[in-house]
């Protein structure tokens, strides 16, 4: 173990040593400008995050930049308060796992047929998949549609219109057809396997990489969405955490006799901005939450479904 570790080090040098200094200073260029956007992405996430926990008055007056002052936790006592972003929490929830169960067994099950060649019509289906992706009908038609099938200002309205991304088809199709060899299939057929058990019993367990992917592309598109709900929904019971931020973020719709202890702090409006942060900071944990789970499987899933099939 130690020496390969030791020739590992020693390949890793001589690379270094047969670098060119125009090698080096494009390598210096690209970790400096990183750099630089890496600071403008976590300083606004810092201030964001130290203004959630500061005083309502400190946040009002500009004094908080990158360190709580006045530390408190009332917004988040606030936040969790407030009968709408807690139902707002809920409907996100619910939107987030059924619609991804939903888009993962859609996607597995178009990318499955397109990803054999033994499927004659496979090519013809591909290009008529792509075809809505590149063109489609646009809003209105969407709107008629949907409203024709009664989902309108239902729970459905967020999770069938979404059902399946022909882009995450191609990924997924991509993935199967060149991580998952012909000769597994024609072995299996010889042992008496359906195309469907060969699915259920090779196909699904092999794409986990790939299922990752798309459980985490899923998840975040139903946790982030709001335009659906803001034409499909009118009962605010059913609105998606999302839009209730956007009430308190863009429109200011709040009620602060809904917030318990709204007394104890010093103005609506300092309640108005402390809720702003504080609700950013929470809306932003089931995201970060879930990418730790799916990391170890995104960079092989994209890598592999990126290739050209």
């Amino acid at each position: 173990m130690f020496r390969s570790i030791s020739a590992k080090s020693k390949v890793n040098k001589s690379r270094r040593m047969n670098a060119s200094c125009g090698d080096r200073v494009f390598t210096f260029l690209i970790y400096f400008f990183l750099s630089i956007f890496f600071l403008l992405v976590l300083l606004p996430l810092i201030y964001v995050v130290a203004a959630s926990f500061s005083d309502p008055q400190a946040v009002i007056t500009g004094k908080v930049f990158l360190w709580p002052v006045g530390f408190n936790i009332r917004g988040y006592r606030a936040v969790f308060s407030y009968h709408r972003i807690t139902q707002g929490f809920a409907n996100s929830f619910y939107y987030m796992i059924l619609g991804t169960i939903i888009n993962i067994v859609m996607t597995m099950l178009c990318a499955y047929p397109l990803s054999r060649p033994e499927f004659k019509a496979r090519r013809i289906l591909s290009v008529l998949i792509l075809f809505t992706m590149i063109f489609s009908g646009g809003l209105i038609p969407l709107y008629i549609v949907v409203n024709r099938l009664g989902l309108v200002d239902t729970r459905w309205a967020m999770i069938l219109p979404s059902a399946m991304s022909v882009w995450n088809v191609m990924i997924a199709r991509t993935y199967i057809s060149s991580s998952i060899p012909n000769e597994l299939y024609e072995a299996s057929e010889i042992d008496g396997c359906s195309p469907m058990g060969f699915f259920f019993r090779m196909v699904w367990p092999l794409s986990k990489p790939i299922i990752a992917v798309l459980v985490l592309y899923y998840g975040v598109g139903h946790w982030n969405s709001y335009f659906n709900a803001l034409i499909f929904l009118r009962t605010p019971d059913l609105f998606p955490l999302q839009l209730v931020l956007r009430d308190i973020l863009v429109v200011n719709k709040i009620d602060p006799t809904l917030i318990s202890s709204a007394e104890a702090l010093a103005a609506r409006q300092g309640m108005q901005d402390l809720l702003k942060y504080s609700v950013i900071v929470v809306a932003s944990l089931p995201v970060l939450l879930l990418y730790p789970f799916v990391q170890k499987h995104f960079v092989k899933g994209v890598m592999l479904g990126s290739l050209k099939g």
